[in-house]
């Protein structure tokens, strides 16, 4: 199993994170052999949404934001969804988590609405990314350059736009967690 040994975080906001875009990535990790630990804002379990507007499936949420580090964790998958997206990068714990990741070099995979979460961190500029395309004026404001890709990775960033890309994204990311620490990415952290 390529992820064994492996622990990734995944965040979920405890309402409208888009059911795909978090339950696919959490399948592959897992397929792959790795340890998924599902974080919110708080515990309990979280309610997602498909299209934004669509109530989804409830899913467990393992831990709260506050008892968590990024030391814990090999990688981190932040889904998409606006409300979900919205909710957690308002979260001052969510965006200093996602920040130490980059910190340490760690991969991160981002999808649709959760860039803004890394432009909350600081963590767009500079670097090549995509996302849904609304938020490419976002990032090209915060010094990042938005490219329509159905997967980018830089630096150990992966990132894509819709649920129309999550299988390769979810190819990506499982082989930027199998490739580990970018020691480019913590030097730009």
């Amino acid at each position: 199993m390529k992820l064994q040994g492996k622990t990734i975080a995944i965040l979920i906001s405890p309402r409208g994170t888009e059911e795909p875009e978090f339950a696919q990535p959490k399948a592959a990790v897992e397929q792959a052999g790795g340890a998924v630990t599902v974080i919110s804002l708080k515990t309990g379990d979280a309610e997602t949404f498909n299209n934004d507007l669509d109530p989804g499936k409830t899913f467990a949420i393992d831990k709260a934001i506050e008892d968590v580090s990024a030391a814990d964790f090999d990688g981190l998958v932040i889904p998409g969804g606006c409300v979900g997206a919205d909710t957690l990068r308002s979260s001052d714990k969510v965006v200093a988590f996602v920040r130490d990741f980059f910190a340490a070099g760690k991969p991160v995979a981002a999808i649709c609405h959760a860039p803004w979460t890394l432009i909350e961190a600081d963590q767009v500029r500079g670097r090549k990314l995509t996302s849904y395309p609304t938020l490419a004026t976002d990032i090209r404001n915060a010094g990042g350059t938005w490219v329509d890709q159905e997967v980018v990775v830089d630096q150990g960033l992966v990132t894509s736009r819709t649920p129309d890309d999550l299988p390769a994204f979810c190819a990506k990311l499982v082989e930027e967690f199998c490739e580990g620490r970018h020691e480019a990415q913590a030097e730009n952290a």
